[in-house]
């Protein structure tokens, strides 16, 4: 299957060191968001823009590798993405307006999506016979990059060092996948009949245009609360970037152990229950305060855990002649949809704040009702996908049900 000796756990570590780089961008970002607001004099609407940014350049990133994968192989993409975190994060860095921040934004979003690009199929074509687990234990990196990020953008937020070094910080993780990246042999495979043409053509089937839609859907649900986090819930009496420790925490445990939940529930009953427990755990959110709030937010933890990794799993599995092209058109799905929503979102907390404050009592705090009006809101994406999931479910069981019955049908044709 390949023609140089390749150690694929370090290609695994290396992929996982990189995933966690891009988490880190969400958490470290969401934790400076209100500085930056208050630094540049930006409003929510703003700062929405300057997020989407970040989520759009992963589409069009994970667009490029899904159509070029094949051509130019996992360790050009791979080293794509290297140059363009430390382009993106150095622009940061030295930003000094509202441009400076939308440009590079775009760049870091652009890294982000060249590493999901690179490293899904690869992983994927590296474990065929547990893609699903596999691709879970891989996206335990996002969670605990987030948990990290957070983590280091609290203690750095309170030891005073502003969002310059904070973003600086993230060099360290970069530099060192980088020098992997260098060092290492990457596999190659036999395409046989996954050349891009082919993969074009699938893209095209019922069943993949669902699941790019419950993408889109998914996404939003896990990765647009979880950038706004640090507004929405600032009034809660809880602190949100521990609500977000201890949300992406959990989740690196979850992922870890997918293996047996997803060989007891399979992959449509594991997305189902995700999405009833992510409803659960968005409208206790908004109507919780104090430390309820980290009760809430560990239902809601287990209802998004799942979604990423065993999306893309299902397609690999079900739509695996799509390749490369369908992970990269699935994960940019999700972030396209998530960048058109992040300004959306901004706009719902500013709009939020506005009417609170003109109907403001005494001994009730505007943002508090503002930030639980917003997470009531966004209830509404995962109660769709409770009623997509539950068709999901049963289309795959009589589907797989047929296909059993056809194949004991042919094996009595032969024996007779």
């Amino acid at each position: 299957m390949t023609k140089e000796k390749v150690n694929h756990k370090n290609i695994f570590i290396l992929c996982c060191i990189a995933l966690s780089v891009t988490a880190m961008t969400f958490a470290i970002r969401a934790g400076i968001l209100g500085e930056l607001g208050a630094n540049f004099g930006l409003s929510s609407t703003e700062l929405g823009w300057i997020n989407s940014m970040a989520f759009l350049g992963f589409p069009i990133a994970t667009i490029f590798g899904g159509f070029f994968y094949n051509t130019l192989g996992a360790k050009k993409l791979i080293t794509l993405a290297f140059f363009s975190h430390l382009l993106g994060l150095g622009l940061t860095i030295v930003a000094g307006d509202f441009w400076g921040l939308f440009i590079s934004s775009l760049f870091v979003g652009f890294a982000n999506g060249s590493v999901e690009a690179a490293c899904n199929p690869l992983i994927a074509d590296s474990y065929t016979k547990n893609k699903s687990t596999m691709l879970n234990k891989f996206h335990v990196w996002f969670p605990a990059g987030i948990v990290i990020g957070a983590l280091v953008s609290k203690f750095m937020t309170d030891a005073g060092l502003g969002w310059q070094i904070q973003i600086a910080f993230m060099l360290i993780p970069t530099l060192i996948y980088g020098m992997m990246i260098f060092k290492s042999a990457f596999p190659t495979f036999e395409r046989e009949e996954k050349s891009t043409t082919n993969n074009f053509k699938a893209l095209f089937s019922p069943l993949f245009i669902f699941m790019i839609i419950c993408m889109t859907l998914t996404a939003t649900t896990e990765l647009a609360t979880g950038q706004w986090i640090n507004t929405i819930l600032e009034a809660s009496g809880a602190s949100p970037m521990l609500a977000l420790a201890m949300i992406t925490g959990l989740m690196a445990v979850l992922r870890y152990f997918a293996g047996p939940v997803i060989n007891k529930f399979n992959t449509t009953g594991v997305l189902l229950f995700s999405a009833i427990f992510a409803t659960i755990g968005l409208y206790l959110l908004s109507v919780t305060t104090g430390t309820m709030t980290y009760l809430s937010a560990i239902i809601f933890a287990i209802g998004i855990t799942y979604f990423w990794p065993t999306m893309l799993g299902f397609v690999a599995e079900n739509n695996h002649e799509t390749g490369a092209l369908g992970l990269s058109m699935m994960g940019g799905a999700g972030m396209f949809a998530v960048s058109m929503w992040n300004p959306v979102v901004g706009g719902w907390i500013d709009k939020a704040k506005e009417k609170a404050l003109s109907a403001v009592t005494e001994g009730v705090d505007p943002d508090l009702i503002a930030g639980q009006a917003v997470l009531s809101t966004l209830t509404t994406f995962p109660i769709i996908l409770i009623f997509a999931f539950g068709g999901l479910y049963f289309y795959m069981r009589n589907r797989n049900a047929n296909k059993q019955e056809n194949t004991k049908e042919e094996i009595e044709t032969q024996i007779n």
